[in-house]
């Protein structure tokens, strides 16, 4: 089974650090493979190549992917955790506000969360994607632009957020805390799903079970994630109250928010069709077979 290998501070790093999946996949004849990608995209292209199993991403990735004909299956969803994800500046830079950004070059990953919360934050300030120059780069690219001062600005998830500040780099603009209403996604392939409905039933039960440890140990879930993160446990400690840890179950109102997310995407021209989302979801009668009952309970 291969699943995404997460570098932030995430229940999907701890689950990977306490190695309890692998001790309950080996009766089923599973083992894992934790693989590393530079972002959602590029998860998703892989699953899609049947290069991954499990994905973890935010809510865009996902409708980029169904536009592009990829018949992938919507898992399990978290809560919004918008403060995790920041609109950095040069710490010296002029920029004052979303509005000042005019004109700028604005660095994300193309198709993330980053994006999605970009033309949010314009569209607050009645500005559009158009008035500011797009600059696409994956994240390890768009740290080094941002760092050389290439970019004026730049949209993206933690841990790049906090090391840059912490590193004298960065300022913090504004960020996702009141602009997110969905949270992130795990996703598989509709292949893997039909194989596999017990392997992934078991998959969601640790990942719930690292959810709620995650949650409830944020002093180890430090020690453990600082090599993975490059920060040290005290700021890990501090950044811990930017999430907010637990899966919730896929139900109506996700799927409407997610189509919302599908049609804004089409409105601004950067998917070529209308996506119906609802074909990578699965019934209700689906979702319970393979959910936990505690995640279940969190309707």
């Amino acid at each position: 089974m291969r699943i995404v290998r997460s570098k932030q501070l995430s229940a999907l790093a701890i689950l990977e650090k306490q190695g309890s999946l692998e001790k309950r996949l080996e009766p089923l004849g599973f083992k894992v493979q934790w693989a590393e990608f530079a972002a959602g995209p590029q998860q998703l292209e892989a699953l899609n190549a049947n290069g991954l199993d499990i994905a973890s991403t935010a809510e865009s990735p996902p409708v980029f992917s169904q536009a592009a004909g990829a018949p992938l299956v919507y898992l399990a969803t978290t809560r919004p955790s918008g403060k995790a994800i920041s609109l950095l500046v040069p710490v010296n830079s002029p920029i004052k506000s979303v509005t000042d950004l005019k004109g700028k070059k604005v660095a994300f990953q193309k198709a993330s969360i980053g994006h999605y919360l970009l033309v949010k934050a314009l569209e607050d300030v009645r500005l559009k994607l158009s008035d500011v120059q797009s600059v696409f780069l994956a994240p390890a690219d768009a740290n080094a632009a941002f760092s050389q001062n290439k970019v004026d600005a730049w949209y993206i998830w933690e841990p790049f957020g906090t090391r840059n500040v912490q590193n004298k780099i960065a300022r913090v603009l504004t960020d996702g805390g009141k602009l997110r209403d969905t949270g992130n996604f795990y996703s598989t392939s509709r292949q893997f799903y039909q194989a596999h409905p017990d392997v992934i039933k078991v998959f969601l039960e640790e990942l719930e079970k690292a959810e709620i440890w995650t949650k409830d140990h944020p002093k180890e879930v430090a020690q453990l994630l600082a090599p993975v993160t490059q920060l040290d446990p005290p700021t890990l400690e501090i950044m811990h109250d930017k999430y907010d840890y637990g899966l919730l179950p896929i139900t109506e109102k996700t799927i409407t928010k997610q189509q919302e997310v599908a049609d804004k995407w089409y409105s601004l021209g950067l998917i070529p069709k209308k996506v119906n989302v609802r074909d990578g979801f699965l019934t209700p009668e689906e979702y319970a077979k393979i959910t936990p009952s505690e995640v279940l309970a969190n309707k």
